[in-house]
């Protein structure tokens, strides 16, 4: 029971400092909450639609103005301009004004309709890479369009039946299935590792700078003293605080995207708990773990705001590990973000059983127990060290 009553002390002191420091109003509530909304926001649609294109029809025949409203019909493409030249439409995608355009030359209908294979070329810009591969893909699919139309015209005078053409313009038809995500929603697959991942920056950071503060303020010696010179309860004191708060923030963004926005997930409810809790517990131990390697408020927040942004690139969602040189393959394991992103895809957005991300699991554990590694050192810190700026 003493051991509770101080642990409650500890947690008063602790609540008391966050409400005293706008610091952690701002990096714990506000800041969280308006990334949350941002990229949830910011990419509502799924997928970016109407992507302004330009057409370069020196032909100017009934067959090629069909191609062009035929790209306009496209979901992802608009046509919103057409060029004199090849020359007017480049210097309009170096003006930003569109992504591509589609070039369609003198006499393409009449070589069609003499099986000579004209040459449709089409140019985008693929700086934005999602958005040049929509545009590849539609202006590609209008130009395999063309050639098929005139073959189409050409059966039929022929007197084949539509059965007999669609056999030979498309003798494999595709019966496409999009497991999980059939939207192709960017929402869906990039909201769910960006957010957490900067949610776990805050987390990394906070953790850090409230330990490092114990130094800047002179306050460490009365802090383990309140503890009865425990380090482990003072530990437990300053953080059970956080961690609720982190908590709070996690469960609310689960229900957000999950049960409001209606992101698909197949686990139950409870290991959306499991995850977060994990998540939130996971990134604490590794900001307390980095402030026990190196006990400096600059050092400590820098490395864990690295190891913060880096995991973003390593956890696997916008490129594959396992395309990955073998030491980055490597090197993945040991950010936090990567094994909650790989728990999220096998038992959340997959529904598959806990045991198939055991090793997952696992290494989430290990991160929550790393400042075991260091509580000692934490301690003698805290006791014996000077605050450096």
């Amino acid at each position: 029971m003493e051991t509770l009553r101080i642990i409650y002390q500890i947690m008063l002191r602790e609540l008391r400092i966050l409400r005293q420091n706008h610091i952690y109003r701002f990096c714990m509530v506000l800041f969280p909450v308006l990334v949350i909304f941002f990229f949830t926001s910011i990419m509502r649609d799924g997928t970016p639609t109407n992507l302004p294109v330009g057409v370069v029809d020196l032909d100017n025949t009934s067959m090629s103005r069909s191609l062009t409203r035929r790209l306009d019909g496209f979901q992802y493409s608009k046509v919103v301009a057409r060029y004199p030249s090849v020359t007017e439409a480049r210097r309009a995608i170096q003006r930003n004004e569109i992504y591509g355009f589609l070039y369609i030359p003198k006499g393409t209908t009449e070589k069609l309709l003499a099986s000579r294979q004209p040459k449709i070329s089409y140019y985008y810009s693929n700086t934005t890479l999602v958005t040049g591969s929509m545009l590849m893909r539609d202006m590609k699919t209008i130009s395999t369009l063309g050639s098929a139309a005139v073959g189409q015209a050409t059966m039929r005078a022929r007197g084949l039946t539509d059965r007999q053409i669609q056999a030979v313009l498309q003798p494999i038809r595709v019966d496409l299935h999009q497991i999980a995500n059939p939207w192709m929603s960017y929402n869906i697959y990039l909201s769910t590792v960006m957010v957490p991942g900067i949610i776990m920056l805050f987390i990394f950071l906070i953790s850090s700078y409230s330990l490092g503060t114990e130094f800047k303020f002179n306050t460490s010696k009365e802090w383990i003293a309140l503890s009865g010179n425990r380090i482990w309860v003072a530990m437990l004191g300053k953080f059970l605080p956080q961690t609720i708060i982190w908590l709070a923030i996690v469960f609310g963004y689960q229900w957000y995207v999950f049960f409001h926005l209606g992101f698909p997930h197949q686990g139950s409810p409870w290991m959306l708990v499991l995850l977060g809790s994990m998540q939130v517990l996971a990134s604490q131990g590794f900001g307390i773990f980095a402030f026990g390697l190196m006990p400096s408020l600059r050092m400590s927040m820098s490395v864990s705001s690295l190891w913060a942004v880096l995991s973003i690139s390593m956890a696997g969602s916008a490129f594959p590990v396992m395309g990955m040189d073998g030491a980055l393959q490597s090197l993945s394991w040991l950010f936090p973000l990567r094994h909650y992103w790989m728990m999220y895809q096998i038992c959340v957005f997959n529904g598959f059983h806990l045991i198939e991300a055991w090793f997952h699991f696992a290494a989430l554990a290990a991160f929550m127990l790393l400042p075991w590694l260091v509580i000692k050192k934490i301690k003698n810190a805290m006791l014996t060290y000077v605050y450096i700026p």
